[in-house]
């Protein structure tokens, strides 16, 4: 965003986004265990408006933004007090699995992109050992959050290499760059930072915003509510997968008021210059699940020769509810705002970076429906599960649904691509009413019901957002049903009152 915006939205910038927003949503939202911080859409974002605003005249931006997070914050109000949260209960996995794949890949997209600064000074040793370095950062993480499901060492050291997998990586791969010897020839370009808490360029928190003239106010307004619009599918899709019903909760969620509280962080952030925070995904349910206690029980199988296989069974038993965590990431992050802890973090490199866009797009992406129906698609026959429920279904139908998610995909991808970007969140809440419109025209009711499903499932969840709302497909059946009870009724009276015509004829 830095590279993009000519450094106006630098490291301070975003650090002071982050820390506000987990202050506020740590003590006052309703679900606390949402984080809430900086994406790499907002990133997308801010930087095409700056592109937009660089045609007029970019002196602008910074009053053009304040008002952007204004009339971002208004729609956020209007939201939450006219309950439009409820329409997150319609949310299928259909347009949640397109999203998810989207997210993944504009990470991937970022991080590529940011690996590519480490060629501009046309030095490609620099370049490759960039690449090396993030794509081992990578692996590392990768493989350490893998410990927690195998059956190595203890529980207490898988946990423990499992949740710290980002600080260890991160700390190695820093140490790796500074190493004596051939990597000394190596020119590792690192984070640029700044001095604490001041903002990247030369300039004050707060700007002249009320000197903007009038039509430029009016111009923020459409997009401020495509920001809106943005944060109503990300910050809320972000609340659903951290509550999801994998994890055992017990309190409910709070969603109006926390889009009404998300308004607030809007018009704050919006004032300070600094990037408008809104849900994180993947971090929000990997929070959840680092708070969730899980017990490994040994599962027995024995095979008809008398072999005895010993499986691990894990189970969720309960969630460790509460504000702390989240507090103490904000304070975490406001220390790093200081001088000898930015000075720490001026020696990670940038490819460190790199490897965390990879690895966020990459958790998005690894275990997403598409992608496993992708695989169901490619794998033999033979080798498939009896008890898979894609089974009852033809494969030609599974291929049909997949080229309308992977359509939704291309596109919002594709106009990410270019300056038109700032309109991808229109695309992505649009696949709301097409599933819920075209998609029961174009599939049976007993395929949408093996190849979709709500995302909303958990009962914490459905409180808030008014139940558990009956599904286009069902309608159309008993729509079906009524009006063939309604034809055999009418057809029994005619010849009921045809039987008694005859009679008195007779």
């Amino acid at each position: 965003m830095a590279h993009n915006t000519d450094g106006f939205f630098g490291l301070n910038e975003a650090l002071l986004s982050s820390a506000l927003a987990a202050v506020v949503f740590s003590l006052l939202s309703a679900q606390p265990l949402t984080v809430v911080g900086i994406t790499g859409l907002i990133s997308l974002f801010n930087y095409t408006i700056f592109h937009i605003i660089q045609l007029h005249d970019v002196s602008l931006y910074p009053s053009f933004m304040v008002w952007v997070g204004v009339w971002s914050a208004i729609f956020h109000w209007l939201t939450a007090l006219f309950n439009i949260c409820d329409y997150m209960r319609t949310v299928t996995d259909f347009s949640s699995e397109t999203f998810a794949l989207y997210v993944g890949t504009i990470y991937i997209i970022k991080g590529v992109e940011e690996l590519a600064i480490n060629f501009y000074d046309n030095t490609i040793v620099n370049g490759f050992a960039s690449a090396l370095v993030a794509v081992l950062y990578t692996l590392t993480v990768y493989l350490l959050e893998k410990i927690g499901t195998t059956c190595l060492f203890n529980t207490t050291t898988r946990k423990l290499l499992s949740d710290y997998a980002y600080p260890v990586a991160t700390i190695f791969w820093t140490g790796f760059s500074h190493f004596p010897g051939n990597l000394t020839d190596v020119n590792f370009i690192r984070l640029p930072t700044t001095k604490a808490f001041l903002p990247t360029v030369s300039r004050s928190w707060v700007v002249s915003f009320w000197d903007l003239p009038l039509k430029w106010i009016f111009v923020a307004a459409p997009f401020g509510f495509l920001m809106t619009l943005l944060f109503y599918y990300d910050h809320n899709v972000s609340s659903l997968t951290a509550q999801a019903r994998r994890f055992p909760l017990k309190k409910p969620a709070g969603f109006h008021w926390d889009f009404f509280l998300l308004g607030w962080t809007c018009l704050v952030a919006g004032i300070l210059n600094i990037p408008l925070p809104n849900g994180l995904v993947p971090q929000a349910p990997v929070h959840t699940d680092s708070l969730t206690n899980y017990e490994d029980a040994v599962q027995e199988l024995k095979t008809d020769d008398g072999e005895v296989i010993i499986r691990k069974d894990t189970a969720a038993t309960s969630v460790v509810e509460q504000r702390l965590s989240h507090f103490i990431m904000a304070l975490a992050i406001i220390g790093t705002m200081t001088g000898p802890l930015l000075i720490i973090l001026g020696l990670i490199p940038r490819a460190v970076v790199s490897g965390v866009f990879f690895i966020v797009g990459w958790g998005s992406i690894e275990g997403n429906g598409i992608v496993e129906k992708i695989i169901f698609l490619c794998r033999e026959p033979r080798f498939q599960s009896p008890s898979d429920p894609l089974l009852t279904i033809k494969r030609s139908t599974i291929a049909h649904y997949l080229f309308w998610q992977l359509l939704g995909w291309a596109c919002t991808v594709a106009i990410s691509q270019t300056i038109a970007a700032i309109g991808f969140p229109v695309l992505i809440v649009a696949l709301i009413p097409f599933r819920w419109v075209l998609m029961p025209k174009l599939f049976a009711r007993g395929d949408l019901q093996v190849l979709d499903r709500l995302t909303a499932t958990n009962e914490v969840v459905l409180v808030s957002l008014g139940g558990t709302p009956e599904m286009p497909e069902e309608k159309k059946e008993k729509m079906r049903r009524l009006r063939r009870v309604e034809e055999g009724v009418e057809g029994d009276g005619t010849g009921v009152r045809g039987s008694m015509a005859g009679e008195k004829s007779d």
